[in-house]
C-alpha cells in the first residue's frame, strides 16, 4: 500500500483508519489538556496525565515526520497553516519551555473537514468565502473607522474621568479597554464613569457601539445573499 496515498488520501480504507485515528487521538489529547487544568490534581493523576502527553507528543511527532517525507514539496508543507499548527502542537514539549501549545491542536480538526468532504466542496463553505470577497473592502473601511472610534472614545473618557478616577482612568492606554467593552457593549463594569460628562459620553458611545455590533453582521448578510443568488444563476446555466 502507498504511504503517501495512506497519510494524505481517504480515498482507500487504510487512509479513512489513518485520519479516523489521528483525529481521535486529536480530540482525545484535547480532553486530556482541559482536565489536566482541573484544581488539586493528585501527584498520581498528573502523572499518568503525562504518561499519556508523552504518548501522544510521540504519535504526533512520527506523523509530523511521515506527512514531511511523503510531501511533494516538503518546504510547502512545513510552512503551511496545518504544517505551522503541526509544529506548534509538539514543539514546545521538545522545547521544555512554559508556554503550553496543546490548545493549538484543535486547529488540526480542520482536516476532518477536509475527511468529510466539507472543507473543499461545501456550497455553504464557497458562499461565505464569497461574501467576504464581495463585501472586503466595506468590512476593511469599518474596521478602520472601529479602530479610529476606540481610540477617539478612550481619550474622549480619559479626559472626563482622569481627574476624577486617577487610577482606574490612568492614561489613554487605561481607557482603551473601557473603550473595547464599551464600544462592543459587553460592558463588564470594571471600568465605568463617575462624573456627569463621563456618563453622557458613555452614553453616545453605547449608541455607537449598537451600530458597530450591528453593521457588520448586516454586511454579511447582505454579502451571503448576494453570493446565493450568483451561485443559483451559476447552477440554472
Amino acid at each position: 500500500m502507498n504511504l503517501k496515498r495512506i497519510i494524505e488520501n481517504d480515498d482507500t480504507r487504510y487512509g479513512r483508519h489513518f485520519d479516523n485515528a489521528i483525529q481521535g487521538l486529536v480530540i482525545f489529547s484535547i480532553v486530556m489538556f482541559c482536565l489536566d487544568t482541573l484544581p488539586n490534581l493528585s501527584e498520581e493523576v498528573k502523572y499518568w496525565f503525562w504518561i499519556i502527553e508523552v504518548v501522544t507528543i510521540f504519535i504526533f511527532t512520527i506523523e509530523y515526520i511521515l506527512r514531511i517525507y511523503v510531501a511533494d514539496n516538503k518546504l510547502g508543507y512545513i510552512f503551511s497553516f496545518f504544517g505551522l499548527v503541526d509544529l506548534l502542537a509538539i514543539l514546545p514539549f521538545y522545547l521544555a519551555t512554559s508556554i503550553d501549545l496543546r490548545s493549538v491542536r484543535i486547529f488540526r480538526l480542520f482536516r476532518l473537514l477536509r475527511v468529510l468532504k466539507l472543507l473543499r466542496f461545501s456550497a455553504a463553505t464557497d458562499r461565505i468565502s464569497r461574501a467576504f470577497t464581495i463585501a472586503k473592502e466595506e468590512l476593511i473601511l469599518f474596521a478602520i473607522a472601529t479602530g479610529m472610534m476606540l481610540f477617539i472614545s478612550a481619550v474622549g473618557i480619559y479626559y472626563f474621568e482622569n481627574e476624577a478616577q486617577p487610577e482606574t482612568f490612568a492614561s489613554v492606554f487605561h481607557a482603551m479597554w473601557w473603550s473595547v467593552t464599551t464600544l462592543t457593549t459587553v460592558g463588564y463594569g470594571d471600568m465605568f464613569p463617575i462624573t456627569l460628562g463621563g456618563k453622557i459620553f458613555s452614553f453616545l458611545i453605547l449608541m455607537i457601539g449598537l451600530g458597530i455590533v450591528a453593521v457588520p453582521a448586516g454586511l454579511m448578510a447582505s454579502a451571503l445573499s448576494k453570493a446565493r443568488l450568483e451561485q443559483d444563476k451559476a447552477n440554472d446555466q
